[in-house]
């Protein structure tokens, strides 16, 4: 079979993501990984109209990652975009834009496609594929939760939280305030309680063997590489991280109670994710303590590896 370089733009809710691989059948093996926090998503979910500023930040890009893609010998460049763009009233604005900057068309895929895709991805991990997973890809505007055991899913479903989506439902000071962060809590808790749960718990019972937590995403990646103390992206490193429950919960307090310009200064913590990682780490912890996990496995591979393959 032959290797064939590809490339994949990821357009998301909070940040555009690049993946230049090499691809022979299921082995994908990266050759650049980048990001870049464009906040397609700020100001959506009051009108769930894209907005025009963001629009042409997120379009510039995509150009950007298209020039490179193509430096690198990409024999193909795929662009997908997930919650904001179906969300929104307007996904042709965004569309239209990238098209014009780039010449590519994006395609916007379901939630049930990017469930999919993310346990597909992450899968390609061969480690991961032996033993059950609820797989967790927490986006700026949705949450996949994927149950499954090797390439066969019992459960996936994406549901309409995210980082961004939380941070602007509960807005807070500098620092959050008790309250504030009492406010965000309790309705998250609410919202696995009543709207997750009743949906996961039947196939949660119906899995035989121990399940493992994965988490796949921007938020499990840096939580890692804030308890390593990493200063860049080490997949290597990144991938071997186990976090118990308690080093989230450490991680939260920290978070939670530190103002943006200090958290700007974490080992680890990129400046520009120093906001939503407020909700992102809330977001585990409330999973993780709602079903009972003890520990979370950090897995760099997902949606993408998926996207890449097909």
């Amino acid at each position: 079979m032959e290797t064939v370089r590809r490339a994949v733009i990821d357009v998301g809710t909070n940040s555009i993501k690049l993946l230049v691989a090499d691809v022979r059948g299921h082995d994908v093996q990266p050759v650049l990984e980048d990001s870049r926090q464009t906040r397609l998503g700020k100001g959506f979910y009051e009108t769930h109209r894209l907005q025009p500023e963001t629009i042409a930040h997120t379009a510039e890009a995509v150009w950007e990652f298209a020039e490179i893609a193509r430096e690198r010998n990409s024999a193909s460049i795929r662009v997908i975009a997930t919650s904001a763009a179906r969300d929104a009233i307007n996904p042709t604005d965004l569309t239209n834009a990238i098209e014009r900057a780039s010449g590519l068309k994006t395609e916007i895929i379901s939630g049930a496609r990017e469930a999919e895709w993310a346990f597909q991805g992450v899968a390609t991990d061969l480690e991961l594929a032996k033993t059950p997973l609820l797989l967790l890809d927490v986006g700026g505007g949705s949450t996949e939760f994927i149950l499954g055991h090797g390439q066969k899913k019992s459960f996936a479903h994406s549901f309409p939280l995210g980082t961004v989506r939380l941070m602007e439902k509960f807005p807070h000071g500098d620092p959050p305030t008790k309250t504030e962060f009492n406010s965000c809590r309790d309705w998250l808790k609410q919202f696995l309680q009543n709207e997750v749960r009743p949906q996961l718990e039947p196939a949660l019972k119906n899995e035989t063997g121990e399940i493992q937590l994965v988490g796949t995403g921007g938020t499990t990646s840096i939580l890692a590489r804030i308890e390593k103390k990493l200063d860049r992206h080490d997949r290597e490193k990144i991938e071997s991280t186990i976090l118990s429950f308690e080093q989230i919960v450490t991680q939260r307090k920290n978070l939670w109670k530190l103002p943006l310009a200090e958290r700007k200064e974490i080992p680890g913590l990129p400046k520009l994710r120093a906001d939503v990682i407020l909700t992102g780490v809330l977001i585990y912890e409330g999973v993780m303590e709602e079903f009972n996990f003890k520990q979370l496995r950090v897995s760099t591979r997902g949606l993408r590896f998926a996207a890449v393959m097909d």
